[in-house]
């Protein structure tokens, strides 16, 4: 079973209370993942302007064999921005739960789907691989969640990301829906989790089992509110799943080379201090 790493240290990671990194350090930490060899790395979010779009041109002038993606509202403007960056891919995040998309937009489930067509016909006239992340995805509907994948997939979009973006789900509720969704559609998935109920990794490897290609981590587990699935508990659990797989040997072996260091980019501190692990 083969699963790949999306690292998204760069930008949900920095989410998390207390960091910020200049460009030189995305820069160091974007060559170390390279080192690890994680599939993907997703390096921030170009609309932010400033300093995150010069972050994310650097990455990609680095050269490294990691796919750089970048991360876009459902807008025209956002993915402008990162065509302008020259990224590999384009995500673009689409609204998926009627709370989102009726509470905090006040719209409704075709304006969804007429945004989402609109905006992956731009990227893909722009000649960009595109994946399609749904946001909120585990409080939607599955129906529409369906929906959407199929739309994503007929308008070109080489991949969709289930996001449980509130930090919400179960192993249970992981499983039922990527299971569901990777027998409805042929389309590679993604799951990204957080860890407000420490089911993030849980969940990860719930969705593998499920079906799932696709895993986003970050280092240390770092991120937006409690963090991220953490890569290195991820590795570490699928390996004794996998029965001591000699990839996931040599990925261990890398990552515990430089898991301390970018740690340290974090927080000027050795991993095990306390300031590591808080929650402010």
């Amino acid at each position: 079973m083969n699963v790949y790493i999306v690292d998204t240290t760069l930008r949900d990671g920095e989410q998390q209370a207390g960091i910020a990194l200049n460009v030189e350090e995305k820069s160091k930490i974007a060559t170390l993942l390279d080192y690890i060899g994680v599939r993907q790395i997703e390096a921030g979010t170009p609309a932010i302007g400033g300093i995150e779009v010069e972050s994310i041109k650097n990455i990609v002038n680095l050269g490294l064999k990691s796919k750089i993606a970048t991360w876009n509202r459902m807008n025209i403007n956002d993915i402008q921005a990162s065509v302008e960056c020259g990224v590999d891919i384009i995500h673009i995040s689409v609204p998926a739960s009627d709370l989102h998309i009726q509470e905090k937009l006040k719209k409704n489930r075709t304006w969804v789907k007429e945004q989402m067509k609109k905006c992956i016909d731009y990227a893909r006239k722009k000649g960009f691989e595109i994946h399609v992340g749904l946001e909120d995805a585990s409080r939607a509907d599955l129906g529409f969640l369906l929906e959407l994948c199929i739309i994503a997939k007929q308008l070109g979009a080489s991949r969709v990301r289930y996001a449980d973006t509130v930090g919400v789900l179960t192993t249970k509720k992981a499983y039922e829906d990527i299971f569901y969704l990777n027998h409805q559609i042929d389309i590679p998935l993604a799951i990204h989790t957080h860890n407000d109920f420490g089911m993030a990794v849980a969940n990860s490897l719930a969705s593998v089992r499920a079906g799932v290609k696709y895993v986003d981590c970050t280092i240390g587990g770092v991120g937006e509110r409690t963090g991220n699935c953490n890569l290195l508990h991820l590795l570490q659990a699928y390996d004794m799943q996998m029965k001591h797989d000699r990839k996931i040997k040599e990925t261990l072996k890398r990552l515990g080379d430089v898991q301390d260091e970018i740690m340290n980019i974090f927080y000027n501190r050795k991993l095990s201090s306390s300031k590591t692990f808080s929650l402010a």
